[in-house]
C-alpha cells in the first residue's frame, strides 16, 4: 500500500559517477545533502539550533517548520529553508535505515533498503501546512517494512 509519504511511480536512479567527496554516494545525493547541510548551518548561525542527523533532532526541526508557519509567511518566502529541512530529514533516513537519494525530473526521493520510496522534502511542505510530520516520516522509513 502506498501512502502519501511514499512515491513509488517513474523514479530511476541516478547514472552518474559517484561524487567524489564520498565514493559510495550516488549522484543523485549530491544537491540534497548540500540542500541538507546549509539548512543545518543556517539553524546553527541563526537559532543557535545544532542538528546531528539524528532521528531525535526531527523533533526540532518539526517545531522550527511549526514556528514558521505560525508567524504567516507566504510559502515563496520559505520554499527554499523548507527544501533544506526536508533534505536534512532524508539525509537522516539515509544514515539511520541505510537508504540512498534517487532522482529524477529534478525531484528526489530516499529509498529505503526494502525498495520504499519517500519523499521527505515533499514532505517538509505539508508539515508547513500543518499537515505531517519529519519525525514521523522518520520513524514510519526507519521502521522494519
Amino acid at each position: 500500500m502506498t501512502t502519501a509519504r511514499e512515491t513509488t511511480a517513474g523514479v530511476t536512479a541516478a547514472t552518474a559517477g559517484p561524487t567524489s567527496r564520498q565514493e559510495t554516494r550516488p549522484a543523485a545525493a549530491a544537491k540534497p545533502v548540500r540542500w541538507a547541510a546549509d539548512a543545518a548551518t543556517a539553524l546553527r548561525e541563526g537559532a543557535r539550533l545544532r542538528l546531528d542527523y539524528s532521528a531525535q533532532s526531527l523533533w526540532r526541526v518539526d517545531r522550527v517548520i511549526d514556528g514558521i508557519r505560525r508567524e504567516g509567511a507566504p510559502y515563496a518566502a520559505v520554499e527554499t529553508v523548507l527544501r533544506g529541512l526536508g533534505a536534512y530529514a532524508g539525509e537522516v533516513i539515509v544514515r539511520q535505515a541505510g537508504g540512498e537519494w534517487w532522482a529524477t525530473g529534478g525531484d528526489h526521493w530516499v529509498r529505503t533498503p526494502d525498495g520504499r520510496l519517500w519523499d521527505p522534502i515533499d514532505e517538509a511542505r505539508r508539515c508547513f501546512t500543518g499537515d505531517g510530520s519529519l519525525r514521523l516520516l522518520c520513524r514510519d522509513a526507519t521502521a522494519d517494512g
